[in-house]
């Protein structure tokens, strides 16, 4: 993850220009919201694997919209992760427990949805991570 470079993975359109981003960044943010809300509920229900991978996708659409706050989209999750350490948590913008949070959350889904692995633990500890992240990142969205 050390040798990323926002230029390079421009160049290689792995990061692409987007100059509309900032338009749709509350929508962006708000899916977020929404996912968030639905892994509450899905873990009441005790649907953990369900919870899990909604919990990631609350990160990835908190983290989206970040991106698309600087006029980027990407092109892979993995991408967006890489973009959002240099943008953000690199510059002092984001704190590195967000971008830990975004990691293990990415992990925990790929478990769930590739291996069948989850617990009721990893969920609330992605539902927790979440919330946090997104109420910071929506002070960070203003």
């Amino acid at each position: 993850m050390n040798d990323f470079n926002l230029q390079t993975a421009i160049h290689k359109r792995k990061i692409l220009p987007f100059p509309d981003g900032p338009k749709i960044v509350l929508k962006e943010y708000q899916t977020a919201k929404d996912d968030l809300r639905e892994a509450k509920e899905s873990f009441k229900r005790g649907s953990y694997k369900w919870t899990t991978t909604q919990a990631y996708y609350t990160f990835f659409h908190a983290f989206r919209a970040l991106l698309y706050k600087k006029k980027y989209r990407e092109k892979s999750h993995i991408q967006l992760a890489f973009a959002i350490r240099e943008i953000y948590v690199n510059q002092g913008l984001l704190p590195e427990e967000y971008y830990d949070g975004f990691i293990q959350a990415m992990d925990l889904r790929e478990m769930a949805d590739y291996k069948r692995k989850f617990s009721k633990t990893g969920a609330e500890r992605s539902i927790e991570a979440a919330e946090k992240a997104v109420k910071f990142i929506g002070k960070l969205l203003k």
